[in-house]
């Protein structure tokens, strides 16, 4: 059983950064791909990134503004955002995988953390 707990989200303004945090418990933390996804209000929950035996892999509407991170010995991922934008604004929730078979069919889910960007 593995519990994720999300924090770091908040109200910024376009163009700033944001930097979101994921603890996970349970000690075979550093066995699963993590990953973040979120939901904008009206739509449907859309890949965000995802870390998988040191790779990372990003939606193309993030690509090099975002950044994946973990630290296995904090139990932690990170999601480190920059440039935001208002199309940004969203639950951004963490995920983790045993083994990523469909990207929102993860193992276990964070309640998700609010991020608002202003324009």
């Amino acid at each position: 059983q593995v519990q994720l707990v999300e924090s770091g989200g908040t109200l910024v303004q376009a163009g700033g950064s944001l930097r979101l945090s994921c603890a996970a418990s349970g000690s075979t933390f550093s066995s699963y791909a993590m990953g973040w996804l979120r939901q904008a209000p009206g739509k449907e929950r859309e890949f965000v990134a995802v870390i998988n035996d040191g790779s990372t892999y990003y939606a193309d509407s993030v690509k090099g503004r975002f950044t994946v991170s973990r630290d296995n010995a904090k139990n932690t991922v990170y999601l480190q955002m920059n440039r935001l934008k208002p199309e940004d604004t969203a639950v951004y929730y963490c995920a983790a995988y045993w083994r990523i078979t469909k990207i929102l069919s993860a193992d276990y889910w964070g309640q998700g953390t609010q991020v608002t960007v202003s324009s």
